[in-house]
């Protein structure tokens, strides 16, 4: 076979064709502060494929994985049990897809799926409707504030209340910038809707119905946000809000060192054609057979932009589906029992770090997560923690958020106590 090469005189004809002078001069349009001047250093000169093979897996063996030893970080993401009936369902062909099934009538199954996961997550919220999920909680939050916007037309600002996860803030500003719209402090009669995550980035479960009564006096919409969806198998459902939003990936997805993740968004009906992405339906055929199809699809690529509600392009469709078959085999009792174990756990921890000397509880109550007070950085800590094969809870400042889950031992939360003792 004969190999195939460019010479320079085969480069000089290809750039006349297009009409460039050099390769640099398609380059043109790129600020010069953002080209290389020089090669990239420290990366490899090319290699075969086997020993590329070997260089990235020594790099991925640097890694320490969250089943490797006592492991207390949450905020936002959960290390649960998936069961291996999860992932042996999901490699299906008939889920396992590179390409998002946009057009409704290409898998009655697909849609089913996603009827069962928009039930579920309606059943675990107290909303009448959800869509058929979000990227992740982030974006379903900011997408949320969207949504309150144009329900609330006219009015700019959207309350935060108490302490939210800071990268769902990040999102959302960077959402709202555009909108020149800002967050405040205090709930007015500017706000086209309070936050307030359930419980809250510290762990606290607040008064939901207090921040209720204030939106209703200042004419502003309710919008919760839940981190941890397995907390709803405990909590009371927040029935009392417009909008709820949050991140489902404990449930099927887990950690995967970042992501995937899942979001879900659900609301009251009324505000259903002011939601973003697509919501699926059940419905029957000229047989009367059950079936199912996209019954809103509020995307850009579907309507008129001008009408799009969002311009987000697809749902997490793998990621809903694998929420929905765990949950499907915990079951409601199922789903309560492990939500229960959890806040035991976390109800043990917390007795444990209790006789710390040095060691502050500072929740009045909680789920699977709850905030300490050190005497010293956390993230100094989390690195002595680190070298004695145990990944603390997030640090922010002197203070830890640690979490725990099902998968969490007695002996892991002793040798936790231990070296905080220490």
């Amino acid at each position: 076979m004969r190999y195939l090469a460019l010479t320079k005189n085969d480069r000089r004809e290809m750039l006349a064709e297009i009409g460039a002078s050099s390769v640099d001069h398609l380059y043109d349009t790129v600020p010069s502060e953002f080209l290389l001047k020089k090669p990239i250093e420290n990366l490899p000169n090319h290699q075969g494929e086997i020993e590329v093979e070997n260089f990235v897996k020594s790099l991925a063996n640097k890694n320490r994985n969250a089943a490797q030893g006592p492991f207390f970080l949450g905020a936002g993401c959960y290390r649960h049990h998936i069961p291996s009936a999860v992932d042996h369902i999901i490699q299906r062909s008939e889920f396992l897809t590179s390409y998002t099934p946009y057009q409704p009538e290409i898998s009655q199954g697909t849609l089913a799926t996603i009827f069962q996961f928009q039930s579920i997550i309606a059943l675990l919220t107290g909303m009448e409707v959800a869509n058929a999920s979000m990227y992740d909680g982030a974006t379903a939050m900011a997408e949320s504030c969207l949504m309150a916007l144009r329900i609330k037309a006219g009015k700019k600002n959207i309350a935060k209340i108490d302490h939210i996860h800071p990268d769902y803030l990040d999102v959302t500003t960077t959402y709202l910038d555009l909108n020149e719209t800002k967050f405040v402090d205090k709930i007015d009669e500017n706000c086209a809707a309070a936050i307030v995550q359930y419980p809250n980035f510290h762990g606290e479960i607040g008064n939901l119905d207090e921040i209720r009564k204030k939106c209703d006096e200042a004419g502003a919409l309710l919008i919760v946000v839940v981190n941890e969806i397995l907390s709803l198998g405990l909590l009371a459902a927040p029935s009392m809000a417009d909008i709820v939003v949050g991140e489902a990936s404990s449930l099927g997805v887990g950690l995967n060192f970042g992501g995937p993740l899942l979001g879900f968004f659900a609301c009251k009906k009324e505000f259903v054609r002011q939601m973003p992405g697509r919501i699926c339906g059940a419905t029957v055929d000229t047989n009367g057979r059950p079936g199912y199809v996209l019954t809103l699809n509020a995307r850009e690529q579907h309507i008129r932009r001008e009408k799009a509600t969002s311009n987000i392009c697809s749902n997490q469709g793998l990621c809903a589906t694998a929420f929905t078959i765990h949950a499907s085999l915990l079951g409601e009792i199922g789903f309560k029992k492990l939500a229960l174990i959890n806040h035991k756990k976390a109800c043990d921890l917390a007795d444990m770090l209790a006789k710390v000397k040095g060691v502050k509880i500072l929740n009045k109550n909680f789920f699977n997560e709850f905030t300490i007070e050190l005497g010293q950085d956390a993230e100094e800590i989390n690195k002595k923690l680190l070298a004695k094969n145990i990944i603390g809870g997030f640090a922010e400042g002197k203070k830890m958020i640690v979490a725990v889950s099902e998968l969490t031992s007695a002996n892991d939360m002793e040798n936790l106590a231990q070296e905080l003792i220490n």
